[in-house]
């Protein structure tokens, strides 16, 4: 058995399946990840009953670039549903009780495709990707580049697709050439996935406001695509000759379409959200004032902040937690571009495990870092510092340091970088929290969720089933379709079994360890800068 397999088949629930009941109703979640895609079955409860995940291949061309094949991701999203509603089935239970499906994505990862075939010109330029830096820069010099984050709500990086879009028309010629004949779209995964499951001769070409607003063209106030932002990017290229997909709310019975093929042909996607938009509402992070943080490939805080935006003036993004009914629910958000990509690091290129969980023991094995801070800047650094020319940079290396204290400043760099966005978000709402939900692949190591306890000085809350993310978005779609009818009724859903991990340190020590980490991230500045 695969370990992937196995740790999947370990969070189902262990309670005897009632073979009778024939009303009981699910809802199927696709999961398409950076790394990975899965399809999973949810009850009611909140509980995964089948589950299936395929990883895809990473595409590195150059340093810096990171790609996927959008045709691959698309296969392996069909693949993952054959394979949880076989599992489904197996259980005795019928696909008829499976009353919607939901999408949640990673979110400004761009594919562009010919309409006329339906065919990606290029592959996906991933969310991580930094080869736009010098876009980025001449970008930041044009007239009324300081006004766009008041519109959209974010900040002019690599991060956001615009960039990438920009990229793809300058410099590959069947992008070029399907512009100029007016058959290019452009879509975030959300809108390429919903393209293609449905049949792309039906042309269903929809995107929810999560995934919109991570383009820069989308006006966060009015949750439709701005003219002055689409004019302060169409310098050389008119991007009103792109087409773009609508914009839908994210909880609908008719806007997603339906599945063409596969074991659930015919049935209805009613819900679709970005995943950190996603993770939020699967951690029921409904009321102003709830956030979560995702340690997934990167790692993700999303504070509610209500039915009004907050722009950031401390280096947060301002997105759509959600629009379940029209009227959308904001939140401020902190991007961090490494964090369990920063554990695959220490895996696939220094040799250090085989396996994740062996990296936090091997954390473990020492007493602190060894005075080692590592800035894991591979693709810059996001939020709240938002530099594109840092790269990664260690300090503190002496003949004292082993692999254990590199281990540890790996799992700290993402805490350090939690503490620093829960700073700004303090001082853009004017509330401190008290208390973060976690959730992703990091949280199950104990010593970075008490690491982060100590750091932040709040309880960190960890659920028992920590598939938050899948959740959202059955939870969108069920709404859609009546599963669940409030927000009341999720309450109780995912509660038992959570844990909490309290500070422990002593706060001057959690200040003077969080004061190296910034003077390190001062120091590592400009390293990438063209010289």
């Amino acid at each position: 058995m695969s370990a992937i397999v196995e740790r999947l088949q370990n969070l189902l629930p262990t309670r005897q399946v009632n073979m009778s009941s024939t009303d009981e109703e699910f809802v199927g979640a696709i999961d398409q990840g950076t790394t990975s895609s899965r399809f999973l079955i949810f009850n009611k409860h909140g509980e995964p009953i089948a589950i299936h995940q395929e990883e895809f291949a990473q595409i590195y061309p150059h340093p810096g670039w990171h790609e996927h094949d959008p045709e691959e991701i698309v296969t392996s999203v069909q693949n993952c549903i054959e394979g949880a509603v076989a599992a489904f089935k197996k259980d005795g239970r019928s696909v008829d009780n499976i009353k919607a499906v939901g999408i949640t994505n990673q979110r400004e990862t761009t594919v562009v495709w010919d309409v006329k075939t339906g065919k990606a010109l290029y592959n996906a330029i991933v969310w991580t990707d930094t080869r736009t830096g010098h876009l980025v820069r001449e970008l930041k010099a044009r007239p009324g580049s300081d006004k766009l984050m008041e519109k959209c709500g974010l900040p002019l990086s690599t991060y956001p697709s615009v960039t990438k879009l920009l990229w793809l028309l300058k410099n590959e010629p069947a992008v070029k050439e399907a512009y100029e004949a007016g058959n290019l779209a452009f879509g975030t995964i959300d809108a390429w996935l919903i393209y293609k499951l449905n049949g792309w001769e039906k042309n269903v070409f929809v995107s929810d406001p999560t995934n919109a607003s991570r383009t820069m063209f989308m006006d966060i106030h009015t949750m439709k695509y701005n003219e002055d932002l689409l004019d302060f990017f169409s310098y050389e290229f008119d991007l009103r000759k792109v087409h773009m997909p609508e914009i839908v709310r994210s909880s609908d019975t008719k806007c997603f379409g339906e599945l063409a093929e596969g074991p659930l042909k015919g049935f209805k996607i009613t819900g679709c959200l970005g995943d950190q938009s996603a993770a939020l509402v699967g951690q029921k992070g409904f009321d102003e004032g709830s956030a979560k943080n995702t340690y997934g490939t990167g790692c993700f805080l999303l504070y509610n902040v209500g039915k009004k935006p907050v722009i950031s003036t401390h280096g947060l993004l301002a997105t759509v937690a959600y629009d379940f009914d029209g009227t959308p629910v904001y939140a401020l958000e902190g991007s961090i571009a490494v964090a369990g990509s920063g554990v695959k690091f220490l895996m696939n290129n220094m040799g250090f495990a085989h396996a994740s969980e062996k990296i936090s023991d091997l954390a473990e094995s020492v007493e602190d870092n060894g005075g080692l801070v590592f800035v894991t800047a591979f693709s810059g650094l996001f939020a709240p510092y938002w530099i594109d020319d840092a790269q990664g940079t260690m300090f503190g290396i002496t003949q004292h340091t082993q692999r254990g204290h590199i281990a540890r400043a790996t799992l700290e760099a993402v805490c350090y970088q939690t503490k620093a966005i829960l700073d700004a978000m303090a001082k853009d709402s004017g509330k401190s929290l008290t208390e973060l939900k976690v959730d992703g692949g990091m949280s199950n190591s104990q010593l970075c969720m008490q690491t982060q306890a100590d750091l932040v000085g709040i309880p960190i809350i960890r659920p028992q089933m920590r598939e938050t993310t899948a959740l959202g978005a059955a939870i969108a779609a069920g709404f859609a379709v009546d599963v669940w009818k409030d927000f009341d009724e999720l309450r109780e859903v995912n509660t038992k079994g959570q844990t909490a991990f309290e500070p422990q340190m002593e706060g001057e020590r959690s200040k003077k360890m969080f004061k190296k980490w910034e003077r390190a991230v001062d120091m590592c500045r400009g390293w990438n800068a063209d010289i």
